[in-house]
């Protein structure tokens, strides 16, 4: 088994069902099998594609992304999802560590050719244009076909894809895949968000992410759901109404999106019968503030893409406690350790450590940072947090993002949860900067709410019934809004940077 016979045997199974909308057009999944091997038979015929040569995938959210992500894995390729955010410096840095010589992407990406051809002379551009428009749904029965071509067959233990890394702390790292890390994580994540074919996954986020890799396509495709692939994320109510339009049952979003369904008017309910958040911590205020509003579950989990990337999530019907993420997902362990790697008991604090068949083979020609990310046969995550009496997981921080402040550890993420507390704050994030006296100091910036104005000194006096005086953050930075990365994720270093010019 291998993620392109996973789909095929799921479209074989139901070639006339919708497994795809865009706006007012649908896409059966006869139609995306079809495109799926004429993009498989264009790589091996017209570009050469043998097994396990690496092939970029450089689109925005589009449907061509699916055809383009399967039938290079059924020519035998290994995908490399780009960012589609990327400057060019930094996609030339992905197509040179991942020796990649045939990039599918679209015309207008396809304009930056030139830039990226002058370091890398064999590159190619395959563009989604050249077979969208030419591959109609031509399906008349179950049996699906998959040409003339004789594709190279490929196992579970075969590499897929490579992951790289947002790069938040340096140069980007790939983490390696296989076919069966990524079918894994989808039996994982459909056990344990309950799905059946007639889920519909609204899908908002970028599709080069991990995490919409594994839930915005493969899970709902192999089970035999629908992706609502949201065409426009601006303004907010185009997003409410293709998910009512098209009935979506499960969201997948991150803190921000749910932030803002709070605050947004509802003419109707939402049809969704679960919401999911992930890429960054969920404020707890804000998930009491969404479930008293909507009556739906919003279960907050955790992953990494060296992961998956789905490691935890809190359960749909069991507890779900506010500010965890939750319990291991089905089939895959969790264990919180010191550095000697002895596991540590309940409310200890520890690194966060996973193991299990969704767990990535390594970094892509990188063997010492994958040495460094393994020990003993677990994957250390470099998240700092602890576990509950019930086997309920937290996160505290980035081990790197630790501060010690007079010999004493502080997590900014406790800081920056008794910041969400206070009255106006829409955005916080908490920092370290080197002081002489005390070793470190936290600081901290703030993004309040559209036509809300914070006084900083009332702030610093909030947080100081909240929490010891050694966690008050030395200074408030106020900024309209925080730096992020396209999947959700704070940009500290750029947060860093920003203070240390202020000092």
């Amino acid at each position: 088994m291998n993620l392109a016979s996973a789909f095929k045997a799921s479209a074989e199974q139901r070639p006339r069902k919708a497994a795809l909308f865009w706006g007012e057009r649908e896409f059966s999944y006869g139609e995306l099998w079809s495109q799926s091997v004429q993009v498989a038979t264009e790589l091996q015929s017209g570009f050469r594609v043998a097994a396990g040569d690496r092939v970029g995938l450089w689109l925005k959210n589009c449907p061509e992304f699916v055809p383009s992500l399967f039938g290079a894995l059924l020519g035998g390729g290994v995908v490399v999802p780009i960012n589609n955010f990327l400057k060019l410096d930094e996609v030339n840095y992905i197509l040179r560590d991942a020796d990649i010589d045939v990039l599918i992407t679209d015309a207008e990406l396809a304009a930056h050719f030139p830039a990226l051809a002058v370091p890398r002379p064999r590159l190619r551009l395959f563009k989604v244009e050249d077979f969208a428009a030419s591959c109609p749904d031509r399906v008349k029965n179950s049996k699906l076909e998959i040409g003339n071509w004789k594709f190279p067959p490929r196992s579970e233990s075969d590499l897929a894809v490579i992951i790289y890394t947002s790069g938040t702390t340096g140069r980007p790292k790939g983490a390696m895949l296989s076919h069966g890390n990524l079918l894994h994580n989808v039996n994982s994540c459909r056990v344990v968000l309950q799905t059946v074919e007639g889920d519909r996954f609204a899908v908002l986020l970028p599709l080069f992410h991990s995490y919409m890799l594994t839930v915005g396509i493969l899970l709902p495709l192999l089970v035999g759901g629908s992706i609502v692939l949201v065409k426009s994320l601006h303004p907010l109510k185009n997003v409410i109404q293709e998910i009512c339009q098209r009935q979506a049952s499960i969201l997948p979003g991150i803190p921000q999106l749910y932030r803002s369904l709070v605050s947004a008017p509802m003419p109707t309910p939402l049809p969704v019968r679960v919401c999911i958040s992930g890429a960054a911590p969920l404020p707890v205020q804000v998930l009491r503030e969404f479930e008293q509003k909507f009556s739906i579950p919003l279960i907050e989990g955790y992953g990494l893409s060296e992961a998956s990337p789905v490691v935890t999530k809190n359960p749909i019907n069991g507890p779900r406690k506010a500010g965890s993420i939750g319990i291991p997902i089905h089939d895959v362990e969790v264990s919180v350790q010191n550095d000697a790697g002895r596991t540590l008991p309940p409310r200890e604090i520890g690194e966060i450590c996973v193991r299990g068949g969704n767990v990535m083979r390594g970094y892509w020609n990188n063997p010492e940072e994958t040495a460094k990310a393994f020990r003993n046969g677990w994957l250390l995550t470099g998240d700092v947090g602890y576990r509950d009496e019930d086997g309920y997981f937290y996160i505290t921080d980035r081990k790197k993002d630790m501060l010690l402040v007079n010999g004493m550890n502080v997590y900014p993420r406790e800081i920056e949860e008794g910041i969400y507390q206070f009255p106006g704050v829409k955005e916080a994030a908490v920092i370290g900067v080197p002081d002489r006296r005390r070793g470190e100091q936290p600081v901290a910036f703030v993004a309040p709410n559209e036509g809300a104005e914070i006084d900083g000194d009332a702030l610093l006096q909030f947080l100081r019934t909240k929490l010891a005086d050694y966690k008050i953050p030395k200074k408030v930075n106020f900024m309209p809004s925080l730096p992020r990365n396209p999947t959700g994720k704070i940009l500290k270093t750029a947060l860093r940077d920003a203070a240390l010019r202020k000092e």
